[in-house]
């Protein structure tokens, strides 16, 4: 296949190390993290083709402009409207449950120096019965890939307590940049709310 043939070059020639676990047994949502550069994408697309995933990605709807489109679309993105972004979280659950396979790819912390992760992944996972899938970057070790893969339980402080744990010796591309895996309003927090924020 072309796209594993281009990942077996990239890998032979890149500084960064393919490290953890191996492609889930089944589609998941894919969480890429911590996610503090573009050329993330990069990454994401030579694991993804190294594993032979079929993944889709969510990207701000700029990226899809002009002669961007078909190509981004092409590499599996859909495009995301940042003023109503609960709506293509519902978009993604309805072709998950209508049969579409795919594993799902999210960038919940973002490239902005946010202070808190988007929730939008735990809803999708929770409305469509998808594992979570915890995929990396580390610069300190030049290492990336996909570490465990597990089903949320609906208790999200605890849920989100085995995220961060995971990601704690994770620095991601741009160390400074990196965001501390939390929801806002954990506690309190129901997936079944709008997870946009």
């Amino acid at each position: 296949m072309l796209r594993r043939m281009f990942a077996r070059v990239f890998w032979a020639g890149s500084r960064w190390k393919l490290a953890g676990e191996g492609a889930p047994g089944r589609p998941s949502v894919l969480i890429g993290a911590p996610h503090t550069s573009n050329w993330d994408f990069v990454l994401m697309l030579g694991i993804a083709w190294h594993y032979g995933i079929d993944v889709r990605w969510l990207g701000k709807a700029s990226l899809f402009a002009g002669w961007r489109g078909p190509i981004m679309r092409k590499l599996g993105g859909i495009p995301v409207d940042r003023s109503d972004a609960a709506r293509v979280v519902d978009e993604v659950v309805d072709r998950i449950r209508a049969g579409e396979v795919f594993g799902l790819v999210v960038t919940p912390d973002g490239t902005r120096n946010s202070t808190f992760w988007k929730s939008g992944f735990y809803r999708i996972a929770q409305e469509t019965g998808l594992p979570v899938t915890l995929g990396f970057v580390d610069r300190t070790t030049m290492t990336t890939g996909l570490g465990p893969t597990f089903e949320l339980s609906g208790d999200v402080p605890a849920d989100m307590d085995r995220i961060r744990a995971f990601y704690a010796d994770k620095s991601g591309l741009r160390p400074e940049a990196r965001t501390e895996p939390r929801l806002r309003d954990e506690a309190s927090f129901s997936p079944s709310s709008d997870l946009a924020a």
